[in-house]
Order: structure tokens, then C-alpha cells, then sequence
């Protein structure tokens, strides 16, 4: 197709997993342009001429979540819900991340930053979902991973800074503009990949349900995770049960603004739901695996399982709570000793933010051992797919939402959730077993040759 009026707005494929354009509602104001190219770094970061018209895009969603008209939209896939709800040959499985429990109660006259978590589930199971667990159990698993992963790489200096890789718009930036930091990122899996493969593996054998028969459903503040879905690369299940055909690990995507039409469109009293839990086996979670959903989160459980694992103990409270990689900023930094070495660490919010610190890096400028990125501002809590809302500072209320939970959990570290104890006992073994790296762990693509360039 030919892109139009490229000069004042952001072009897209017709084939985008998760954002279209309402051509009918666009007034051409180049509010998407903007956020794009001044805080995400992908508008002007490529040339249509060079790319044969092919629009490239990280599917972060913060165009539509500031589109004045509501001309940009998150591709809607509700129905594939509701139709898995009514198949009596299939289970509908639904998990949910950090972020959303502290978003939805919003649009129910619920304050900001209000933890809904126990109405929630109450909520999601009223649509019909059979069993819904908890993406922070995935938060959890991934921290088991990827705070390894980085012990591994400390002790032997290598593709440091060890680079984040849950937030997948920051992984597809560093596929198209960044590809010599491949080796940098995590081979850890986002917690919403990693609770689907465990969905269609471990819990598929424990209730004895083929695979096959399970619908998976994440509900995430993040319109890239509808991309992130259909990466073959992170569907190994198949492989993992022994079946011909290979299927997704995770088969829907629905973002917070989306769950929330579909309460309206039921007509649920969301207030007058009763509690209800998560279910048993995928749902326990820690403090740390809570506050995923906001800018820092992700850096503070690495570093108290990383601590853990160095040293042999708990952390002290200076790690459970590191003020320096909390707050508004673009980019936090703090420095922690583990094992006696000073452990330089950043977090960033904003993939334009994150491609400077990494041409500092690449100039000798900069110098970190370990560094968190989030393409959205203030972390999931601002995800493309959030509820869109004109009250200033309610990422900021959402993220204390979150950091109110952990400061709460008996538990606060990954390392101490008894579910994910269990789960390498009885499953995985250890982190970085043969299990865990074909389930948990994925490789990445250097697509710099889609944007008409070389590595040259």
C-alpha cells in the first residue's frame, strides 16, 4: 500500500497485529508522529524510500493511547474470547499481568491506584474464563531466569550490560535499530510468555488436559504483547509435548481497555463482585514479581534474587527497597555491591531515551553492568493498551499501587515463592536446565536489513 501524508502522522501496514487507523476520525493533527519520533525514537529512525514503503513500527501503542480522535485504535480481539468461552470443547485459560489490577477498577469509579486484584478475577471469570491465573508467578519465573543469567554473565564479564527483555517493543527496537546489542539482551522470555508456556506444559499435565484443548489468554496493559504472540520463536510447547503441529503457547492477546468494553458490553456490576483468588498451581507470587508493571520494578527483583544467589542470604532492606531506580525520571541509575563488586545498574523508559544511553555506551561514555528498559512511559503502568485517561500523574498513582502490594507480601523475593519452588522441584529442576531453555528462554533476530540498511 502507499503510505499518505507520512510527513504530519505514522504510517501503518494494513497487517499490524496491534494498532489500525480509522481513516474516517483522523484529522491529521501529528500527535502520532510525535510521540513516535520524540519519545519512542522509531518515527524518523527509518526511510519508507529505503524500505520500499513498508512501514516499520515496535507496536508499543502509545500513538493510539494519545490519539486525540481516537482515530488510532488497538486491534480488538474479544470475540476470539468469548467464542473460546463458549466452545465446550475447549478451556479457557486467562492470566493476567501486574499492571492490570491497578488500572481496571478505574473505569467502575474505583480510585486511581487501587489495587482490584480479588474483584478482578471475579470479573474475568464472569466473562468465562475457567481458570485465571497470575502473570506475577510469570514475573517471578522470569526473575529465576533472567537474575542467573546475569550472576552467569558477572562472573564471567560477558555481554555486559546484560539488557532487560520483557518489555517485547524494547526487543523488536533492538532488532531493527540497535542489532549490535542482540547479544545484550536477556534470553529470558517476558513473564506473559513464560506463565503460557508453563500454561500449556506444566499445568496441561498436573489437570491432565491436552494442550490442544486449551485457549490461553493473557490481559496485559500492553498492545506489543499481541505481537509478541505470534513470534514462533517463543512458542516451544509443541516441541516440549511431542505434538506434530505446532501451535502458539499463547492464543489471544487482550489489552486493559479491552477488558473493560467487555465488562460493559455484559453489563457487570464490577462493584458489586464478589472477591475471589486466583487459581492454585500458577498464581502465587512475591512482592517482586508485583512491581513488574512499573519503570524499575523489573531492575529491583532482579537484584534481590541476583543478591540471593551471590551471597547465600536474604537482601538487606536497601535492596527491597532501592529508591534510585524508583520514580518519573527517563533514566535512574544506582550502584549495589553483590558478592564485593559494585554493580553499576540503569532503568529507562522510552526507547528514543534508550537508544542515547546506548550510543553513550558504544562511545565509552557510559558504563553499566546491568540495565532495565520499558518502552512505555513509567513502565506497563502507561502501556499503549491502558485505560486512557485525562487525570495528570496516574501512572504514578498506578505504580504505587504496586509498590503499596509488595511492601506488603510476607515474601518479596522471587526466590521465595513456594508455587515457584514447587514448580522447578516437581518440573523445571533448575534455572537455565534444558527444561527451562527451551520453555523459558528464546533467541532474537538482527532484522536491520528490513529497514533497507546493513550492519556496515
Amino acid at each position: 500500500m502507499k503510505h499518505e501524508f507520512v510527513d504530519i502522522r505514522v504510517p501503518f501496514e494494513l497487517d499490524n497485529p496491534s494498532i489500525y487507523r480509522d481513516e474516517s476520525l483522523c484529522v491529521n493533527c501529528g500527535r502520532c508522529k510525535d510521540i513516535c519520533k520524540y519519545k519512542i525514537g522509531v518515527n524518523g529512525n527509518f526511510d519508507l524510500k529505503k524500505t520500499n514503503d513498508k512501514a516499520i513500527c515496535i507496536y508499543c501503542g502509545q500513538c493510539a493511547l494519545n490519539c486525540p480522535t481516537g482515530a488510532l485504535k488497538i486491534v480488538d480481539d474479544t470475540k476470539k474470547f468469548f467464542e473460546a468461552a463458549n466452545d465446550p470443547d475447549k478451556v479457557l485459560v486467562a492470566f493476567t499481568a501486574p499492571s492490570t489490577r491497578v488500572q481496571l477498577g478505574e473505569a467502575f469509579g474505583v480510585d486511581f491506584g487501587t489495587n482490584v486484584e480479588n474483584k478482578m478475577v471475579s470479573y474475568i471469570r464472569a466473562l468465562g474464563a475457567k481458570y485465571v491465573f497470575d502473570v506475577c508467578f510469570g514475573a517471578d519465573l522470569t526473575i529465576m531466569e533472567e537474575a542467573s543469567e546475569f550472576v552467569e554473565r558477572l562472573k564471567t564479564n560477558k555481554n555486559l550490560p546484560q539488557l532487560t527483555s520483557c518489555c517485547p517493543a524494547w526487543v523488536k527496537f533492538v532488532e531493527y535499530f540497535e542489532p549490535d546489542f542482540i547479544k545484550n539482551l536477556s534470553t529470558a522470555k517476558s513473564p506473559v510468555s513464560m506463565i503460557g508456556a508453563m500454561v500449556k506444559t506444566y499445568f496441561a499435565k498436573k489437570m491432565n488436559i491436552p494442550a490442544t484443548k486449551i485457549v490461553s489468554c493473557a490481559i496485559v496493559p500492553c498492545t506489543a504483547k499481541k505481537y509478541e504472540r505470534g513470534r514462533k520463536e517463543l512458542s516451544n510447547c509443541y516441541i516440549f509435548n511431542k505434538d506434530k503441529e505446532p501451535y502458539s503457547d499463547i492464543d489471544i492477546v487482550l489489552t486493559t481497555q479491552e477488558l473493560i468494553s467487555m465488562g460493559k458490553q455484559k453489563n457487570i456490576d464490577f462493584k458489586s463482585l464478589k472477591n475471589d483468588k486466583f487459581d492454585s498451581v500458577l498464581s502465587h507470587s512475591s512482592g517482586a514479581g508485583v512491581i513488574f508493571g512499573t519503570s524499575g520494578g523489573v531492575m529491583e527483583a532482579a537484584l534481590r534474587t541476583a543478591y540471593f544467589l551471590v551471597e547465600g542470604k536474604d537482601p538487606s532492606d536497601d535492596f527491597l527497597n532501592l529508591k534510585a531506580v524508583r520514580g518519573e525520571s527517563e533514566l535512574k541509575e544506582a550502584n549495589v555491591t553483590i558478592g564485593g563488586r559494585n554493580v553499576k545498574v540503569a532503568v529507562i523508559y522510552g526507547t528514543k531515551m534508550a537508544q542515547t544511553v546506548l550510543n553513550a555506551i558504544r562511545l565509552g561514555e557510559m558504563d553499566y553492568d546491568f540495565i532495565e528498559v520499558m518502552t512505555c512511559p513509567h513502565g506497563c503502568v502507561g502501556g499503549g493498551g491502558s485505560p486512557k485517561s485525562e487525570y495528570r500523574g496516574v501512572e504514578k498513582l498506578r505504580a504505587s499501587g504496586l509498590y503499596n502490594t509488595d511492601e506488603k507480601r510476607a515474601k518479596r523475593a522471587s526466590y521465595a515463592n513456594d508455587e515457584i519452588i514447587k514448580l522447578y522441584n516437581d518440573f523445571l529442576i533448575t534455572p537455565l536446565s534444558d527444561n527451562s531453555k527451551l520453555l523459558l528462554h528464546t533467541h532474537y533476530n538482527n532484522d536491520k536489513h528490513l529497514l533497507g540498511e546493513t550492519d556496515e
